[in-house]
């Protein structure tokens, strides 16, 4: 066999390999590899064209007819290949996108309000139920409503600069420093001031729940917390009332019978004034961690409103008395469902809110 039917031989043999080879390819990263097996730089079809610089000038413009052939047939081979399996790759991607309309919808995750908004309006409905009206007020205050006529002198520490968030450059229309309020107690001052313009008389009964601010940041302080002020004003107003709806709320809010007892204590906005304390509800009184082994968990403030606090809003305090009372939403809150840090209610920790209804 001469030289040249040798290189043809070899060169219909290459093509018939590769032919093969192409059509056989699983996919497009697998004929990539074919195409530079058989057509790269150290490919089969460059080996086999070595043999051609050993023919005879007179014949190898004869074997390069048919190189340009095997070529040509190999190239148009590959387009097509490539070409079915991109079509094939496709389909495929298209059969793992496919969506079935059939199936049923994914159910998007139900929200549910914050547990210090569930302890607000858990309070709040207490105190409505008992024929309290819910009034609320602005968070920015003068100094008469959030001291002043809440019989707090100006010489009261409540006043200074670290326990209060007065606000820069802004002043009320008397030109008086406006802060940001310490207490829901203001509510009580406007609450009997928008009622008796409006001509009312006493009996009135309030709850106010808000938003207030003080300069503390702690395991059981933030800089901003809520509160709830209740109050009531009227003929023969007593101790005794003021108990029993401590006794009540208390009941209502925990869900069982509380002990409760009144400790005398000072605040200048009530007089006489007493620190209220349950029975804890962790030990059932017996004494325990919480309660630092007293038998006994401090709640609220209290006390009968003092007669300066009735006089700053024109009302007889020789003929009509009151009770007030706050209390820490927050503090309840951590009570109820035994939350140890206050702080977790501000730190947006998914994990925490979860667990506390926030996310369903």
């Amino acid at each position: 066999m001469s030289e040249i039917d040798s290189l043809k031989s070899q060169l219909e043999s290459l093509q018939a390999e590769a032919l093969a080879a192409f059509a056989g390819a699983a996919d497009l990263s697998g004929l990539q590899a074919l195409r530079v097996q058989y057509l790269g730089k150290k490919g089969a079809l460059t080996e086999v064209l070595k043999g051609v610089g050993k023919l005879a000038p007179a014949d190898r413009p004869v074997i390069g007819k048919f190189v340009n052939q095997t070529k040509q047939a190999l190239a148009a081979a590959l387009d097509a290949a490539e070409a079915e399996l991109a079509i094939k790759a496709k389909a495929a991607r298209i059969e793992s996108e496919r969506i079935d309309v059939t199936l049923s919808g994914r159910k998007a995750g139900r929200g549910a309000l914050h547990p210090v908004q569930q302890g607000l309006d858990e309070l709040t409905a207490i105190f409505s139920q008992m024929g309290f009206a819910v009034a609320e007020g602005p968070e920015i205050e003068d100094e008469f409503h959030n001291f002043d006529a809440l019989n707090i002198p100006p010489e009261h520490p409540a006043r200074a600069m670290h326990d209060t968030f007065f606000l820069k450059d802004i002043q009320g229309d008397d030109g008086e420093p406006m802060l940001l309020r310490t207490h829901t107690s203001p509510v009580q001052i406007r609450a009997m001031k928008h009622f008796l313009a409006e001509g009312g008389e006493p009996p009135l009964a309030v709850v106010a729940p808000g938003r207030v601010y003080r300069c503390d940041y702690d395991v059981t302080h933030s800089p901003m917390f809520h509160q709830v002020e209740v109050f009531k004003v009227g003929r023969d107003v007593s101790l005794a009332h003021l108990k029993g709806v401590l006794q009540h709320f208390l009941s209502a809010y925990f869900e069982k019978d509380v002990a409760i007892r009144l400790r005398p204590h000072y605040f200048p906005f009530t007089e006489p004034s007493a620190e209220v304390d349950i029975g804890c509800v962790f030990c059932a009184g017996k004494g325990c961690r919480i309660c630092k082994g007293s038998g006994w968990i401090e709640v609220l403030g209290s006390g009968m409103i003092h007669p300066n606090v009735l006089k700053s809003v024109g009302i007889d305090a020789d003929e009509f008395s009151g009770f007030a009372f706050g209390l820490g939403v927050e503090r309840m809150v951590m009570l109820k469902k035994g939350i140890p840090d206050l702080r977790l209610f501000f730190e947006n920790d998914v994990r925490f809110l979860s667990r506390m209804g926030v996310m369903k």
